[in-house]
């Protein structure tokens, strides 16, 4: 099993404390996938925006449905269980 050093909830400051406190108040608590990022918050923040660009502006030419579907697709093709 791999370990992976992470930043606490407790312990976040600054960007990260911000980034935690909205994944909290977006899903009711902080995923993993944004805890194995924590050491460089910079990059969660990039990742997030470059989501929500993708999946959430509703200017896009497809429903969120359906940018779901593909993503779920795309993981299940590269054998990603997240």
């Amino acid at each position: 099993m791999a370990w992976i050093r992470i930043v606490d909830e407790d312990d976040a400051e600054g960007l990260l404390k911000r980034l935690y406190d909205e994944g909290r108040r977006r899903a009711g608590r902080v995923y993993q996938i944004l805890k194995i990022s924590s050491l460089s918050p910079e990059a969660i923040d990039g990742y997030i925006k470059m989501y929500m660009t993708m999946m959430i502006r509703p200017s896009a030419p497809l429903e969120k449905a359906e940018r779901e579907m593909l993503a779920t697709v795309v993981s299940q093709v590269n054998d990603c269980f997240y």
